[in-house]
């Protein structure tokens, strides 16, 4: 196996960037070039030489899978590129509008002049990516059963684009768009961010680690243990625990608020720690004014120094904020300063119920039902099935705008937005929330890609 180490300075990535910008419409004879560059450019290990054994092949081009078709027959595929356990790829090219208007201006008729799967941007182009997506999700099927399901399908727009889609319980029944609607595609000039570099270096190189179920675990693990030792003190001193409960979920939603950009940037954990060294008072007269402001709203909260939105949930109704020591104050702050758009939000049920609990609270925040636990019951009674009417959706809205009736295609897919949006999920045990919160994220998931058919890919 080759390996490079190539740092990936700003005069590589522009070079590489440079290179791969300007080819175009000839997917076979520039691929794999750019697939080993990508991958020096990314300091990670190139695709191993292909040799007779398929089994033996862990990491390479052209990798030979077996399809099993509905009339009984067999028949044989090629990836584009595969790496066991780690992703599939498969490969298109493009070509820009000004490559075509050049080819039309200068004898478009040329038969030896190459064109890409399509225009950059038009249906053709959006319908060849979501084919190339199909296309992937079959071969990551066609796999050998021991080799399991790829947390990643790639596909990629040669010299254009990567496009991500991510399923971390390894099932291959919820690839979805990684890490979100909104940056699943990335443009080549997006090399340029070294996150965007890193994230492609580990889905090569350890593409567990993307899972954000570990690092939200982890993370709320850390910030339970400060905030059970606030609880405790807070109860010691004589306050329900009802109250101690509600002020810690004001203090948790603010956290998260902050970070996720509900509240303005750092303004909760910047105003902890301007009441380092104040009376106790102080803090809770701080704290009830911004919840106050966070209650109604203002288009300038003295506290926070900044329009604050208004949330209206009823979360900040009652106020009440309690003092706090400071040792306490100081594990407050250190909460805080997690990165809260990481920590699982199926925690605020679980913490709550347990600090209400007087047999649960020694393991406040501790212990919750793991996501993976949530999402084997979750997929299977509803978001599978709402995956594959959405699959159909998908294939008779490109089908019907490819052949020029545009109303048809956007009514099949606002339909099913329509259906999507009155869907009502029964949790008829429901506790802490978590299967009710995990339904959510997976449907919203699902819109996101409804709205961006609808938005950009139908127009």
């Amino acid at each position: 196996m080759s390996t490079t180490s190539l740092p990936s300075c700003p005069d590589q990535v522009d070079a590489f960037i440079d290179r791969w910008k300007e080819s175009g419409a000839a997917e076979r004879a520039n691929f794999q070039p750019f697939a080993y560059e990508l991958c020096d450019l990314l300091g990670v290990d190139r695709p191993d030489p292909t040799v007779t054994d398929p089994s033996v092949n862990r990491y390479g081009f052209e990798y030979p899978v077996t399809f099993n078709n509905h009339d009984g027959t067999h028949s044989t595929g090629r990836i584009d590129l595969y790496k066991r356990g780690s992703f599939v790829m498969e490969a298109k090219q493009g070509s820009d509008q000004q490559a075509e208007s050049q080819l039309a201006l200068f004898g478009g008729e040329d038969r030896t002049a190459r064109r890409g799967t399509a225009v950059r941007g038009t249906k053709t182009w959006t319908a060849a990516m979501q084919r190339a997506r199909g296309q992937a999700e079959r071969y990551a099927k066609a796999l050998p059963v021991d080799h399991g399901w790829p947390p990643f399908l790639i596909v990629v727009d040669v010299g254009h684009c990567f496009e991500l889609y991510a399923d971390f319980s390894l099932t291959g029944k919820s690839y979805s768009q990684f890490p979100d609607a909104q940056n699943f595609r990335i443009k080549l000039e997006a090399l340029r961010d070294p996150e965007i570099r890193d994230r492609l270096a580990k889905i090569r190189t350890d593409p567990k680690s993307l899972d954000p179920a570990l690092y939200a675990a982890e993370v709320t693990r850390t910030v339970s243990k400060r905030l059970a030792v606030i609880a405790r003190e807070l109860e010691g001193g004589g306050h329900p625990p009802e109250l101690v409960a509600a002020f810690l979920m004001r203090c948790l939603f603010s956290m998260f608020a902050e970070d996720v950009g509900l509240l303005p940037e750092g303004c909760f954990t910047k105003l902890l720690g301007q009441m380092r060294g104040r009376e106790p008072r102080q803090f809770v007269h701080a704290l009830e004014s911004l919840w106050t402001d966070m209650d109604k709203g203002s288009p300038f909260s003295g506290t926070a120094g900044d329009a604050i939105l208004r949330f209206n949930g009823g979360l900040f109704v009652e106020r009440t904020a309690l003092p706090l020591k400071p040792e306490h104050l100081g594990l407050l702050i250190e909460a805080a300063k997690a990165d809260w758009r990481h920590v699982e939000p199926a925690i605020f049920g679980t913490f709550l119920e347990q600090a209400l609990d007087p047999r649960e609270r020694q393991k406040l925040g501790a212990e919750f039902t793991p996501r993976r636990w949530v999402e084997r019951l979750v997929m299977p009674a509803v978001i599978e099935p709402l995956r594959e009417q959405w699959d159909n959706v998908k294939a008779t809205a490109l089908a019907e705008s490819m052949a020029g009736r545009h109303d048809a295609a956007v009514k099949a897919v606002k339909n099913f937005h329509h259906h999507l949006c009155h869907l009502r999920i029964l949790d008829p045990a429901c506790g802490t929330g978590n299967f009710l919160y995990v339904t959510m994220e997976h449907l919203k998931r699902l819109e996101g890609e409804v709205i961006d058919l609808l938005s950009v890919d139908l127009e």
